[in-house]
C-alpha cells in the first residue's frame, strides 16, 4: 500500500497492486486499502507477476486451494508498465547473531522457545526477528513478555504467569457515570492534496476534541484517578493517596463485588 500510494504522489498516472491472494487474506488494514482506492490505486486480486519485459509485464491468474495457498492457473494477461516496485515483505538483519552458538535461523527468522529465548542461553529475541505477525503491537508485547522471562532467567528461575482474571461480564459493569458519546472524527486531508503531497492524511485532534475523547476512555481497567470509586463507595474504604499516587483499598475485591465500585 505504501509503495503504490507513494508512486501516485510521485506522479504515476496509474498504480496497480498485484496481489496473489484475495482481499480477506491481505494483511493491509482496511483504512489503507480504502484510502489507496480513493487515491486511484487499482488492485489486481488473485494475480502474480510471471514475467517482465520492456514496457509490459505478464500476469498469471491464481486460485486458492483448500488450504488457502495460491496456485497457478495457467491463465495469463499482459499489463502495460514502465516500472515494477517489489514490496513483498520485510526481513530482519540477523548478522548480529552470527557466530552465537546455539542460535538457529530458518526462513529469515530466529527460532525461540515459549520464553522467547534462543538456543544460546541468555539471548532472547522477539518482534520481527521471530515467527510472528510483524506489527508494532506484537513487538511491544514481545518486549514485555521477554522482560519477564529475562528477569526470571537472571534470578535463576522460570517465569510463571499469574492466573488470568475472570472475564467481566456485561452485568458486572456499572457505567452510569459515563455518557454515551460517539468517537471523535479526526480531520482528513482533501483527496486532491493527498495525491500531490506527502502531508499527513489523517490529522490529530485539537485540544477541545482531545479532551472530549479522553472523557470517553474507560482506561482498560487502569486507575487514572477519576475518583468515581472514591465518590460512590458506601463504606468509605477507598483512600486517596495524593495526586499521581492513585488510590488504595485493602478490601478492594470485596468492595468491587458488593458495591457500585465495580
Amino acid at each position: 500500500m505504501d509503495a503504490a500510494r507513494t508512486a501516485r504522489r510521485l506522479g504515476a498516472s496509474d498504480a496497480v497492486v498485484v496481489y496473489r491472494r484475495t482481499r480477506d487474506r491481505m494483511p493491509a488494514h482496511d483504512s489503507e486499502v480504502a484510502e489507496a482506492a480513493e487515491e486511484g490505486v487499482r488492485m489486481k486480486w488473485l494475480s502474480t507477476i510471471a514475467h517482465a519485459d520492456g514496457g509490459s509485464i505478464t500476469i498469471e491468474r491464481m486460485r486458492l486451494d483448500e488450504t488457502g495457498f495460491p496456485q497457478p492457473t495457467g491463465e495469463f494477461e499482459q499489463l502495460s508498465a514502465d516500472s515494477v516496485v517489489l514490496a513483498l515483505g520485510q526481513k530482519a538483519d540477523l548478522s548480529l547473531l552470527a557466530g552465537l552458538a546455539g542460535v538457529e535461523a530458518e526462513g529469515g527468522v530466529v527460532k525461540v522457545g515459549p520464553d522467547l529465548m534462543t538456543g544460546c542461553p541468555g539471548v532472547f529475541a522477539g518482534g520481527d526477528m521471530v515467527p510472528a505477525e510483524r506489527t508494532v503491537t506484537v513487538a511491544v508485547g514481545h518486549g514485555k513478555k521477554a522482560t519477564r522471562h529475562i528477569d526470571a532467567w537472571l534470578r535463576g528461575g522460570s517465569y510463571l504467569p499469574p492466573p488470568r482474571h475472570p472475564m467481566a461480564e456485561f452485568d458486572l459493569l456499572n457505567t452510569w457515570y459515563y455518557s454515551d458519546a460517539p468517537a471523535t472524527v479526526r480531520p482528513k486531508l482533501d483527496l486532491a492534496r493527498r495525491t500531490s503531497t506527502f502531508d499527513e492524511v489523517e490529522g490529530g485532534l485539537e485540544e477541545s476534541t482531545a479532551l472530549f475523547e479522553a472523557r470517553r476512555c474507560l482506561s482498560c481497567g487502569n486507575c487514572f484517578e477519576c475518583d468515581n470509586c472514591y465518590s460512590v463507595c458506601p463504606d468509605n474504604a477507598v483512600i486517596k493517596l495524593g495526586p499521581g499516587l492513585r488510590l488504595s483499598d485493602d478490601r478492594l475485591v470485596t468492595v468491587l463485588r458488593d458495591t457500585e465500585c465495580q
